[in-house]
């Protein structure tokens, strides 16, 4: 898998795909958040049947991360931005993105995905600060990474924290928003058009929180999400991106086409754009995608 993410002109056909058989508005790139704790060094690994393993991070191994050269071993991702910005028409959107730092370090610290990441949780609780040198050393290679990806010629980057749901209230605002913020800024110094949007899956009722706090332009929202509270809160700060559930896609029919209509109907008067809650399940029928965006299309 890594091979593939590190392979310009593989992962730019990949990339392509969806836009080429679907005619979508956007293309996301073909990569893996798990990029940075690789460009920083250690050891990444996907097992089949498993997912990524890490050995797992502690205070030696965070002193022990590279500080130098990141971005050149990151460059053949930044290749295959390039090259899928200059095959994409100027109509389409080219999405780069990025792992948040707590999200990054909770693969980083228990060295794979949990159900909950309470290795990271009890790492944050019981020393902070040494984890927050961790999150610090992710914020700062991210957001350079980040920068990077739109001189290659991403349009616009979005910032995944997967995992943003398992944290506390405090916590939240510590390891989910303050990261973001200082990304959001450092990206904007280094390039001040930057769009940015943050994903904080499973923020719940802290979305409109981190809309005001962090400075992206736009939101993700997970399928948990009632669009109307959406509307209310969020769309008058930010635009909205989401949020049909990948579960609902894979089902289709009735289902579906109730879903998207509600999602439409609620989020399509402000700044919205359709799109799943979370990435889509791999054994969703083709034929589904296609009942989608016809659905969309044909309200438009």
């Amino acid at each position: 898998f890594l091979d593939l993410c590190f392979d310009p002109e593989l992962a730019t056909e990949v990339t392509l795909q969806p836009v080429e058989r679907f005619d979508l508005d956007a293309a996301i790139l073909f990569s893996d958040i798990l990029v940075i704790p690789l460009a920083l060094g250690r050891k990444v690994a996907f097992v089949e049947g498993e997912g990524p393993k890490l050995e797992p991070i502690d205070a030696d191994g965070i002193e022990r991360l590279e500080r130098e050269h990141v971005l050149e071993r990151l460059a053949p991702v930044l290749d295959t931005v390039a090259s899928a910005r200059a095959r994409l028409s100027r109509d389409k959107t080219l999405i780069g993105f990025c792992g948040a730092p707590w999200t990054v370090a909770t693969y980083m610290v228990a060295g794979e995905g949990t159900a909950d990441q309470l290795p990271a949780r009890l790492m944050a609780a019981r020393e902070p600060d040494t984890f927050q040198w961790l999150i610090d050393r992710l914020t700062v290679a991210s957001a350079a990474y980040l920068a990077a990806q739109i001189r290659a010629g991403a349009d616009c980057v979005q910032i995944f924290d997967t995992w943003s749901g398992v944290l506390g209230t405090a916590e939240f605002d510590r390891w989910c928003i303050e990261p973001t913020r200082a990304i959001v800024e450092l990206v904007r110094h280094a390039e001040p058009s930057a769009r940015i949007i943050g994903f904080p899956k499973g923020a719940g009722l802290r979305l409109k929180r981190y809309a005001e706090m962090t400075g992206v332009d736009g939101i993700g929202l997970d399928w948990t999400v009632p669009p109307e509270v959406a509307r209310d809160t969020l769309q008058p700060l930010v635009a909205v991106q989401g949020n049909l559930d990948p579960a609902v896609l894979l089902a289709g029919g009735d289902t579906l086409a109730g879903a998207i209509d509600g999602i439409r109907e609620a989020l399509s008067g402000g700044r919205f754009i359709f799109n799943l809650g979370h990435g889509i399940l791999a054994q969703t029928p083709i034929t589904h995608v296609e009942e989608m965006l016809a659905r969309i299309r044909g309200a438009s």
